[in-house]
Parts: C-alpha cells; structure tokens; sequence
C-alpha cells in the first residue's frame, strides 16, 4: 500500500531532539516525529509530596503533566481550564508518562526531591503520547546529568532510557509510527513503550471496530522493537551533545523545519 507520505511501512517519520528550547527548565528538548513536535521539559524541586512524608516513604518522586495547546491542531482545542477540569485524554497520557519514566528510575536514589514532567504539544500531527514519553525521556537524562555534574548526586538514578512508539493496521497492512491520517482510519491503533533493552513497560492496543491476530500483533511489535531501536539511537545522540550552544540548536531546529511539509492533525 502507499502511505500518506510516501514512506515505508517500516519507515518513521523524521526525528529530532533540540535541546534547551525552555531555559528557565532544569533540562529541556523540543522532541520531533514528523509534524508532531513537543516541549518536554524537566523541573527538579528539593522537597517531596505530602503524602510521602506522612507515609514515611523513602527516596523522591516522579509526575508529569500533559497539554495541548490551542493551536496545536488544525481547530482551535479549548485549554481545560475553560471548562474547569482537564479532559480525561489528558490524564490518561499524563499518567502514562509518568508511568514511563519512573519504570526507568530508581526512586531511592534520587533522594528527597520531586521531578515534574511538562509535555506541552506545538503542533500535533499523531503520536503526541509517543513524542512526548521519547523526549521526556532525553530531557529527564539531561536533567540528572546536570546534577551529577554538580555533585548533588553520586550517580544518576535513570537506570536506562526508555521511548514509546505507535504501531498499527491499515487496509489490513501493518504500519510503524502513524501520522494522524493513518491514525484517524487505522483498523488497529497501538502505543509500545519500551526500554532501551528491548524490554516492555505498557502496550496499549485496540482494534477500531475490527480485530486483529496474534500473527498480526506479533508483526506490530517487531515493528515496534525496530523503532524503539532507531529512537534509542537518536535518544543517546540527543543526549549527548546536550550543551551544543543555542544558535547550533537554533539552526538545526530550523534545517528540520525547512525540510517538513504535510498538514497536521490531531
């Protein structure tokens, strides 16, 4: 079959990590899949919840929260705050991202401190759980580095790194990394986040108004298992060179613009 934008079924969609996009932030990337871009940024606070002192539980906490902004889409979505509540998709991502990254975290090690994680969506275009759980991920990296660095921490508490991709069944063809055409019509629509040890930490899949098979989730996951593994890749690079000075960021964010067309979606 041809896909909405020409790749491969095993092809994803362009990808980039651009490192300190909110300075006032411990750690910050904007993470990119395609058209779906993201603010992932990580703010460490030296205290921790209530209920954990009350309860007398050890070590520190991780929680994140999720939002679209009103333009992100191409009809203007209304902030929760208008309706008094945030929608239930929103607590629903925001949870799993949390979820997430704290598979990956030793919390005992991070010692009495909380890690908020601010997923805030630019433009989305599909995938906007996956973009946000990937680059948070590079972000909260980014964010222990500097406090190892600084001699708070002996080591950093992320004992691997973890990403998210979506899988699923067009016209019966099995895709890797939908875009929302592919996502809005898709017969079966998955969510794979994984650990960069191939390990599994959530898989979220449904068939919309259809079934799929064993054979057929099996495909799905190894198309999973190859992304998370080019996203891995991409992850440790990002990472690595995150104290490349603003202008080189600021340029390679605007090399990856000029290269994107497409319009996006939800």
């Amino acid at each position: 079959m041809q896909r909405h934008d020409n790749r491969g079924l095993d092809e994803m969609r362009p990808l980039q990590f651009v490192p300190g996009v909110a300075p006032h932030a411990t750690a910050s990337v904007l993470s990119c899949f395609g058209n779906t871009r993201v603010i992932c940024a990580v703010t460490i606070e030296e205290d921790v919840p209530r209920w954990m002192k009350n309860q007398h539980v050890p070590g520190g906490w991780l929680t994140a929260e999720y939002a679209m902004l009103p333009y992100s889409t191409l009809d203007r979505k209304k902030r929760d705050i208008a309706s008094g509540k945030q929608d239930g998709r929103s607590v629903e991502i925001q949870r799993l991202i949390g979820r997430s990254l704290r598979a990956v975290v030793d919390l005992e090690a991070l010692g009495a401190r909380t890690v908020w994680v601010d997923c805030d969506v630019l433009q989305a275009d599909g995938g906007t759980r996956t973009a946000s759980i990937t680059g948070a991920a590079v972000a909260l990296s980014m964010a222990l580095n500097k406090l190892v660095a600084a001699g708070t921490l002996e080591r950093s508490p992320m004992k691997q790194l973890v990403s998210a991709i979506s899988v699923g069944k067009l016209s019966g063809t099995p895709l890797l990394d939908l875009c929302y055409v592919e996502d809005r019509d898709a017969e079966v629509d998955m969510n794979v986040v994984m650990t960069e040890r191939g390990e599994y930490v959530e898989v979220q899949g449904s068939g919309e108004e259809a079934v799929f098979t064993a054979e057929e989730m099996a495909q799905m996951l190894s198309l999973a298992a190859k992304g998370a593994a080019q996203i891995t890749a991409a992850q440790k690079e990002a990472i690595a060179r995150a104290d490349e000075p603003a202008e080189d960021a600021l340029n390679s964010l605007r090399d990856f613009f000029s290269a994107q067309g497409g319009t996006p979606g939800r």
